[in-house]
C-alpha cells in the first residue's frame, strides 16, 4: 500500500525538492490558527435568509470592516462596502446607473482596493495557493496585482491601464464580485448544514442551487433531507408526504417549477373523487393564486393515500414496530371513530370514498394511478436526481470537526436511558454504531438509483420518522391525529429522553468519547426549535450540548442560530427576519446578529489541534516516505516540469 500512495503522490512532487518544499509548507500549516467553521441547521427552504447568512459570514464581516476602516471610511461609505460584499448585483446595478464613466474608474479603484484590504487581513493565515484555488484563472492576474498593490513595488500604470479597460468594456463589475465572492470563500473554511434544507419554506431548489456554489459545503442530515431523498428513488410513502407538506404550505412551486413535477394526477383524482368534499381541515397554511379548496382537496387526497402506503410500510416492517402508525386500519368507518391508545375518538372528517373498509390501506383504481404518474414524474426529474445526489454524496449521519460532534436530531434511549438497539443489514446496532450503518444505506441507495431495493428505500421513511431514527427522537409523528381528530392529546409527540439528557454533562462527555472526541466535546444538534420567547437557551444546563435549530423558517419563527467554530472559541450568532436584498441595499441596513460565547480557546486553537491538522500529518508521513523512496531508488525522481 505504501508503494502504491508513494506513486500516487509522485505524480504532483516528481523531484525530492518538490516535495520537501510541500513538507515545509504543511508543517507550517499546522503552526497557524485553524480555519473558521460555520454550522447552521434546519433551514426549511428560506433561500433568501440562507443566501444573506452565508454572504455575511454570519455577522463575522461587519466586525472586521469596522476596524479596517474605522478611520478610513464614513459610516454611510462602510455600508455601501458590506453591501458590496452581502449583495454585490444589487449594490452594483444601482451603481451602474447612477456613474459617469470616470466616476465609475475611481469607484471601482477604490471599492477593489477596499476589498483587498480586508482579502490581506484573512489571507494571513492562509497559503498562497488556497487563495489562487479560490481565484478565477481570468482574474488571477489582476487580483495578484491588488494582493501585492502598493507594496508589492508595481508600476500603478498596470493596475491602472487593466481597469480602464475593463470600465470601457464594462467588465469590471464582474471583478467586484468575484473580489467579493473570493471574501466570503476565504472567512469561511466550511460550511456545514446540520440538516433540513427544505419543507415549509418557499425553495429547498433554490437552497441547493445557492449551497453548491459554496466553494466548501458538508450536510448533515436531517429527517427533511431523507423524506426528498427517499421521494427521489421512488418511495411512494414519502412522495406522498413531500407533496402534502407542499401542499399544507402552499410551495407547490418548488416541486412544478424547481423540479418540473407534474401534480396534474392529484389534481385530476380530486376533480373525479373529492369534488364535493369541504376539506375544511386540509386549508393551506398560507394564501396564494391558486384556489384554496382546490389546494385543501389536494392535501387531504395525497394525506389519504400516505396514510395508506404508511398502513402497508407497517405491515410490511413488523419489526419496526409502528403499528400504532397503521392509522386507516383502526377507523371504525361505520361509526367515523378511531382508536388511539386504547381510547376511541370521533372523527372531524370521516369522509373516506377511496377507502374499503375490508382492506383499509389498499389504495384505489384511482389512487393507484394518481400515486403511479406522480412517482414517474418525481424519478425521472433531472433536477431532482442532481440535486438529491448531491446531498447524499456531500452529506453524511455525523460528522466531528473542531471537537464538535455534529449530528441532526438524538441517538434514541429508553425509559432506562439506555440506547435503543435497532436491526440494520442484519447487524444489531446501538448509539454512535447506528451513523455508520445508515450512512451505508444511503449511499448504497443512491449508487443503484431507482433500482435500490424496496427495503433500502423503506430505511428511508424510517429516518423520517421511525421513533428510534437519529434524526426524528419523537415516538411518532402525529399527522393523521392532527387532521382528524380534536382532542389536542391525540397531537402530542413525545420525545425521545435523549432531548431531557442533553443537559447532563456526564452523558454528553461519554457520547462524545464514543464517537472519538476524548476530551472538550461538544454536542451539536438541530431539529427541535429553540422558543426563546419561552426562555430556552440553545446552550444546555451542562454546557457541553447545544441546539441550534433557531426557527430559521418564517414558519417557524424567522429567526436562526449559526454556530461558528474559530480559532478563539465558540459562538452562537442568533439571526432575525429580514427584508428582500433591493430593499435592504436602498435601506443601507444591516441585520447584525446577536452574539453568545459558548467557550473560549485559551491559547487560541491552531490547525495541529483539529481533525484537519491530523490529515495533515498523514500527508507529512506519507510524503516523507516519498522522499526516503527517491533516496533509496524505489522511485525515479524527474525533473521539475
Amino acid at each position: 500500500m505504501a508503494e502504491l500512495i508513494h506513486s500516487i503522490l509522485s505524480q504532483d512532487f516528481p523531484n525530492t525538492e518538490q516535495a520537501s518544499y510541500e513538507i515545509a509548507a504543511l508543517k507550517s500549516q499546522l503552526e497557524i490558527p485553524k480555519g473558521v467553521i460555520h454550522v447552521i441547521s434546519d433551514i426549511h427552504g428560506e433561500a433568501r435568509k440562507l443566501k444573506h447568512v452565508i454572504n455575511n459570514a454570519s455577522g463575522r464581516l461587519r466586525p472586521l470592516v469596522d476596524s479596517l476602516f474605522s478611520h478610513r471610511l464614513t459610516p454611510s461609505q462602510k455600508q455601501e462596502l458590506l453591501n458590496v460584499l452581502y449583495y454585490p448585483t444589487e449594490l452594483l446595478s444601482s451603481k451602474s446607473k447612477a456613474l459617469s464613466e470616470k466616476e465609475r474608474l475611481a469607484w471601482v479603484m477604490e471599492t477593489l482596493q477596499n476589498q483587498f484590504s480586508i482579502i490581506r487581513e484573512i489571507v494571513k493565515n492562509k497559503r498562497r495557493n488556497t487563495i489562487w484555488n479560490y481565484t478565477p484563472v481570468v482574474y488571477r492576474e489582476l487580483f495578484d496585482l491588488l494582493l501585492n498593490y502598493p507594496a508589492g513595488g508595481h508600476n500603478p500604470v498596470f493596475l491602472e491601464v487593466q481597469l480602464q479597460e475593463l470600465v470601457a468594456r464594462e467588465m469590471d463589475f464582474l471583478a467586484i464580485q468575484a473580489a467579493s465572492r473570493l471574501i466570503r470563500n476565504l472567512a469561511v473554511e466550511e460550511l456545514i448544514v446540520a440538516g433540513d434544507l427544505g419543507d415549509r419554506g418557499s425553495r429547498i431548489d433554490w437552497v441547493i442551487d445557492y449551497l453548491k456554489r459554496q466553494s466548501s459545503v458538508s450536510v448533515v442530515w436531517g429527517n427533511h433531507d431523507v423524506s426528498w431523498m427517499g421521494a427521489c428513488l421512488g418511495n411512494q410513502a414519502l412522495i406522498a408526504i413531500v407533496l402534502r407538506i407542499s401542499l399544507r404550505y402552499r410551495r407547490l412551486f418548488q416541486l412544478e417549477e424547481g423540479y418540473g413535477i407534474l401534480t396534474k394526477a392529484l389534481e385530476i383524482l380530486v376533480e373525479h373523487v373529492y369534488q364535493d368534499d369541504p376539506a375544511a381541515d386540509f386549508y393551506p397554511k398560507r394564501g396564494g393564486e391558486r384556489d384554496s379548496l382546490l389546494i385543501a382537496r389536494m392535501q387531504k387526497a395525497i394525506s389519504v393515500i400516505q396514510f395508506k402506503l404508511e398502513g402497508q410500510l407497517m405491515e410490511r416492517h413488523p419489526e419496526w414496530n409502528m403499528d400504532d402508525r397503521n392509522v386507516m386500519s383502526r377507523i371504525d368507518y361505520a361509526a367515523g371513530t378511531i382508536e388511539i391508545s386504547g381510547k376511541t375518538y370521533q372523527l372531524k372528517d370521516s369522509y373516506f370514498p377511496t377507502v374499503s373498509p375490508d382492506d383499509p390501506n389498499k389504495l384505489s383504481a384511482e389512487e393507484q394511478q394518481c400515486i403511479d404518474r406522480l412517482t414517474e414524474s418525481f424519478t425521472s426529474s433531472a433536477k431532482l436526481w442532481q440535486h438529491m445526489s448531491w446531498v447524499a454524496q456531500s452529506g453524511s449521519m455525523c460528522l466531528v470537526r473542531d471537537k464538535a460532534v455534529i449530528f441532526h436530531a438524538c441517538l434514541a434511549l429508553d425509559e432506562n436511558e439506555q440506547y435503543e438497539a435497532l436491526e440494520i443489514d442484519g447487524q444489531t446496532h446501538v448509539g454512535p454504531e447506528l451513523f455508520p450503518a445508515f450512512d451505508s444505506v444511503v449511499k448504497r441507495a443512491f449508487r443503484a438509483g431507482t433500482n435500490a431495493t424496496d427495503d433500502d428505500k423503506d430505511w428511508f421513511y424510517y429516518l423520517w420518522a421511525g421513533p428510534k431514527s437519529p434524526l426524528f427522537g419523537k415516538d411518532k409523528m402525529a399527522s393523521f391525529e392532527s387532521y382528524f381528530i380534536a382532542e389536542k392529546e391525540t397531537h402530542q409527540e413525545q420525545r425521545n429522553p435523549y432531548f431531557e439528557k442533553l443537559h447532563d454533562r456526564e452523558f454528553c462527555d461519554q457520547l462524545c468519547r464514543e464517537i472519538g472526541v476524548a476530551e472538550d466535546g461538544l454536542i451539536v444538534n438541530g431539529h427541535v426549535p429553540v422558543k426563546v420567547e419561552k426562555g430556552e437557551n440553545p446552550v444546555k444546563r451542562g454546557g457541553n450540548a447545544v441546539t441550534i435549530d433557531g426557527a430559521f423558517s418564517e414558519a417557524y419563527g424567522d429567526r436562526g442560530y449559526t454556530l461558528i467554530l474559530s480559532p478563539e472559541g465558540d459562538e452562537l450568532a442568533e439571526h432575525h427576519g429580514f427584508r428582500d436584498p433591493v430593499s435592504i441595499v436602498r435601506s443601507g441596513e444591516d441585520i447584525i446578529p446577536k452574539m453568545q460565547n459558548i467557550r473560549r480557546h485559551f491559547p487560541p486553537r491552531l490547525t495541529k489541534d483539529t481533525e484537519q491538522g491530523a490529515v495533515i500529518r498523514e500527508k507529512i508521513n506519507a510524503l516523507e516516505g516519498l522522499v526516503q523512496a527517491y533516496a533509496s531508488g524505489a522511485l525515479t525522481e524527474r525533473s521539475r516540469p
